[in-house]
């Protein structure tokens, strides 16, 4: 999974504020601070010409350690104070043919000192090369969302995956095996899901220029009770070897919700991504 690395919110913080200095001192002055700002970002980009997009399971991936982390935050205060939390990891290690890879993404959101949103998202894999192109899996996927009609939601798989394109500018693998699926209803009268399952999996990535990059990673499990569709599309710029711009949309949708409740939910998040090797 792509997704879906990061930088700091103390970062963002420091850009900000940063920024606003910048302002009051040369607003009014021949050389616009914004003209300013872009050039250097435009310069870091260009700097960046040599990245290259992610790979997926173990084929052409670097060996031992390696990953990204991402941290967003938004505070308001006035008629009301509000805050909201994004947090995303992606860690890998590869070891010869076996590869583990850790995936979380978590929201947070405040109103009035009220809670309205907290979620998390989460993926642990673990990957085994056959051949270049042939690979088996075994995986624990899930979320976890008081405020959704699913409360938890934690799919366990198995199965084997084939690698579509694996080349330096398009990657798309697809998996696909059996599982198990549990999960926890908001709605008491109903009953919490305990049974057998079958999920298939697709990870993409395209390499659009030499600095920006789409990616668009979907899970799809199947059961009697409900139909789960996990679905993060991103796209992202780099701005430097390691730091890189992420707009990305989170959608979860369940065929079967709990009454009151929408079939989909979407999070958008915009966030710097930091990728350390």
């Amino acid at each position: 999974m792509n997704t879906s690395l990061r930088a700091l919110l103390g970062a963002t913080a420091i850009v900000t504020a940063f920024a606003s200095v910048a302002s009051a001192q040369g607003a009014f002055s021949r050389t616009s601070v914004a003209q300013d700002m872009n050039e250097d970002l435009i310069d870091d980009i260009e700097d960046d010409a040599e990245r290259d997009v992610r790979r997926f399971g173990n084929e052409g991936r670097p060996q031992g350690f390696s990953g990204s982390f991402a941290l967003r935050g938004i505070a308001k205060s006035g008629n009301s104070d509000s805050f909201d939390l994004g947090i995303g990891a992606d860690m890998t290690y590869v070891q010869g043919p076996n590869g583990y890879e850790l995936q979380l993404s978590y929201d947070y959101g405040q109103t009035d000192g009220v809670s309205t949103d907290e979620s998390l998202f989460y993926s642990l894999e673990y990957t085994r090369d056959f051949n270049p192109v042939v690979f088996g899996f075994a995986k624990v996927q899930g979320s976890v969302d008081e405020f959704s009609s699913f409360e938890s939601d934690t799919f366990v798989s198995f199965g084997a995956g084939y690698r579509i394109f694996n080349d330096a500018n398009r990657q798309w693998s697809v998996q696909a095996g059996p599982g198990y699926r549990y999960a926890d209803l908001s709605d008491a009268s109903l009953s919490d899901i305990d049974e057998g399952a079958f999920g298939i999996s697709s990870d993409y990535a395209q390499k659009l220029t030499e600095t920006v990059y789409l990616t668009n990673d979907t899970d799809v499990v199947w059961s009697d009770s409900d139909t789960v569709v996990f679905n993060d599309l991103a796209l992202s710029v780099a701005m430097s070897n390691q730091l890189a711009l992420r707009t990305s949309i989170l959608t979860e949708y369940h065929s079967e919700p709990a009454d009151g409740f929408d079939e989909t939910d979407n999070t958008f998040g915009v966030s710097l991504v930091y990728s350390f090797n």
